[in-house]
């Protein structure tokens, strides 16, 4: 997905930049970067994070890099940031989103005779061609509301200026950026957790498609924030750390209260209550919590040398990760009917082998509780999940198993408690050599959150699209 960080100051902002970028590390697993602006010159640095942390690719830079101006990014996709010159002026900018429409809006430079000169693999680089909407309009502000509205998906970004850093929210503020404040600092991120230990204060949540300027001297409000919003409600399940808040609601307490939620009505006998490292550890403790039922750690995930960025392009190779990463206690399986709660079930396949590791420890029952509907449709609108194919999601196997690959009635496998719902479930448990499989409803997940529901995304979960 990706997360962003800018920061002004009235002294040297660099620290506050690498500490504050590297506090998106849960985001992105590709690249990561940083351009800082000074009395001189623009100056960046772009590192490739998939084998090691972000914060020793860059600690070398640091003597490098100064200035009161800075953005850092880590991404899942394009080098960033790109130091662009246009008639605007000089700019560095960092991109968070999708661009769906990005082959024709490409085409349709090609046909004015423009160029791209980054790459994102073989593919034009989506935040280059942000860049080249900005630069249609006379003004960055001007620019920005182009880009918004050229591009099916989204797109968050930060825009560093000489003047000052530009912070755009999606238009439909899918991705958040929230701003934050200190004496004699400004700074914008995605994750309101990179504000506190930098001695920031949080101070405002952008509103769907709202532009400011921040500067040494304050927050400017370039453009009001539209009515309508989508935020995505998996930043909350999953993408979000749990030290996060998004409109104001904490990523941890949210997970607490899906996992309340699934217990409620449930009286699966059991031994103990226990969670997928890491997301899945709030939800079973509120599930844990809300029955009365001991909270007992069966696996440990082992990192000492295994970095959260380190995740391989090869599926087998992701999936020997996954597993090399989680350790099972033996003494505390042998012999226990297990709950897990996790986050979600994407493609299984890891989940899958974790379950097996169980039985094979003498686990005598593992049964999943899962904090999300099923997912079904595949993501339109942030890079979630963009390696996999559709029918690689395992509620989408399922409903192939179950029907063929003919796409019909999967309305029906959406809605909880139907009898397709149902069939549809039991397939996944099946597959997964689970005793037994729940999933959150939606009412509950939505009520968990806190916001009204035409607020939220939930395409992949119901195919739903409001606007």
């Amino acid at each position: 997905m990706g997360g962003l960080f800018g920061t002004v100051s009235k002294n040297d902002c660099v620290l506050d930049l690498f500490y504050g970028t590297d506090y998106h590390s849960h985001l992105g697993t590709k690249r990561g970067g940083m351009a800082v602006i000074n009395d001189k010159e623009y100056k960046r640095f772009i590192h490739n994070i998939e084998n090691d942390y972000f914060r020793s690719k860059f600690e070398s830079d640091l003597p490098g890099l100064h200035g009161t101006k800075g953005i850092g990014i880590i991404s899942d996709n394009d080098s960033q940031p790109l130091i662009i010159s246009s008639h605007l002026g000089k700019f560095g900018i960092v991109t968070v989103g999708k661009i769906n429409n990005i082959e024709a809006l490409a085409k349709k430079a090609f046909d004015k005779k423009m160029h791209f000169s980054e790459t994102s693999g073989s593919e034009t680089s989506p935040t280059e061609l942000i860049a080249m909407l900005i630069c249609e309009e006379g003004s960055f502000e001007d620019g920005i509301v182009n880009a918004q509205e050229s591009i099916q998906g989204s797109c968050s970004m930060l825009i560093l200026t000489e003047q000052g850093i530009y912070a755009a929210r999606d238009k439909l503020g899918r991705t958040p950026i929230v701003t934050g404040k200190k004496e004699g600092a400004y700074a914008a991120t995605s994750e309101t957790c990179a504000l506190p230990n930098l001695g920031f204060e949080t101070e405002t949540y952008l509103g769907p498609g709202e532009i400011v300027l921040m500067t040494e001297e304050g927050i400017e409000q370039r453009k009001k924030p539209e009515d309508k919003m989508q935020i995505c409600s998996f930043l909350w399940v999953y993408y979000g750390y749990p030290a996060s808040n998004y409109e104001g609601i904490n990523v941890e307490s949210v997970r607490y209260r899906c996992g309340a939620a699934l217990a409620i009505n449930d009286n699966t006998d059991i031994d103990f209550t226990a969670g997928i490292p890491d997301s899945g550890i709030g939800h079973a403790l509120g599930y844990a919590n809300k029955r009365g039922i001991s909270y007992i750690r069966p696996y440990v995930k082992y990192t000492p040398t295994w970095p959260r960025s380190f995740m391989p392009q090869n599926q087998d190779d992701r999936d020997l990760v996954a597993r090399m990463k989680l350790i099972p206690i033996r003494p505390l399986i042998e012999g226990k009917k297990i709950l897990f709660c996790d986050d979600s079930i994407v493609r299984g396949t890891q989940l899958k082998d974790n379950i097996q590791l169980l039985f094979d420890a003498g686990a005598l029952e593992v049964h999943m509780r899962i904090a999300c509907p099923t997912l079904i449709y595949p993501c339109e609108f942030l890079n979630f999940s963009t390696s996999r194919s559709t029918l690689d999601l395992a509620g989408r196997k399922s409903i192939s198993e179950l029907q063929g690959n003919e796409e019909k009635d999967l309305d029906e496998y959406a809605k909880a408690g139907s009898e397709k719902h149902k069939m549809m479930v039991n397939r996944i448990k099946q597959n997964l050599s689970l005793t037994s499989l729940k999933y959150q409803e939606m009412g509950d997940l939505v009520d968990s959150i806190g916001l009204p529901k035409e607020k939220l995304c939930t395409h992949c979960w119901d195919g739903s699209s409001y606007f």
